[in-house]
């Protein structure tokens, strides 16, 4: 029992891991080791609550645990991701130019703190998760590496960076429903929209590989305000 207690926390560590893996991916340049180290955080994430309800085993400590390694997985790295992109690497002294990528990290932390004291955030997200903000960023550095539809050119302008920065801070601490993709149970009725959205984007992965990570964070932002809508519009 008390080993079952533990391994929820076990996997949240792991996120914690493989973010700072990542991290130090950013710095030595290798954007696909940053790349496969994030996408092992997002997935540890997404394992320890799931494994967390499938156990019974929820706890205080795992809750602040989650939010400690969210904080560098989805903070820290996607901060300094876009200082490397605005070139505070390529550099020997400190690039003030480079510095506002860690704004992102400020306001990820700033939503994280909230989301813990939200009690409104259980069966939805109010603000773009901390996650989905990360998926994005790391679609965004994919883009300007790979060239990605050709956008790369366009994605590597810090102008084009500083307001990514400035609409993903916004959007990670606006007022904002977002429909949660957490899985509470493993079947059809009441996670249509989770399954149908799930099934679109490993389409779309599929289809363009690393150049769909942009478009499905900014098809889950438009989905979740379409949704908004409708349901504003059914109440009395």
């Amino acid at each position: 029992m008390a080993m079952k207690k533990h391994l929820p926390n076990a996997i949240t560590l792991l996120n914690l891991f493989f973010g700072c893996m990542a991290l130090t991916a950013v710095f030595r340049g290798d954007v696909y080791a940053v790349a496969a180290f994030t996408a092992a955080a997002a997935l540890a994430d997404f394992l320890d609550g799931a494994l967390a309800r499938l156990l019974h085993v929820h706890s205080p400590l795992g809750a602040q645990l989650d939010s400690l390694a969210d904080a560098v997985s989805f903070g820290l790295v996607p901060g300094a991701v876009f200082f490397y992109l605005l070139g505070g690497t390529q550099t020997d002294g400190f690039s003030w130019e480079a510095a506002p990528g860690f704004v992102l990290t400020l306001f990820a932390v700033l939503r994280l703190g909230r989301f813990n004291l939200d009690t409104r955030q259980t069966e939805h997200f109010i603000g773009l998760p901390t996650p989905a903000a990360t998926i994005f960023v790391l679609g965004w550095l994919l883009a300007v590496h790979t060239d990605a539809l050709g956008w790369g050119a366009a994605l590597g302008r810090k102008e084009f960076i500083y307001a990514a920065i400035v609409a993903l801070s916004w959007l990670m601490n606006a007022e904002l429903p977002m429909f949660s993709l957490k899985f509470k149970a493993f079947q059809w009725k009441g996670n249509e929209i989770r399954i149908i959205f799930a099934a679109a984007s490993v389409g779309l992965l599929v289809w363009l590989q690393s150049a769909a990570l942009l478009p499905i964070i900014l098809a889950y932002i438009v989905v979740s305000a379409i949704l908004d809508r409708v349901h504003s519009n059914r109440k009395p």
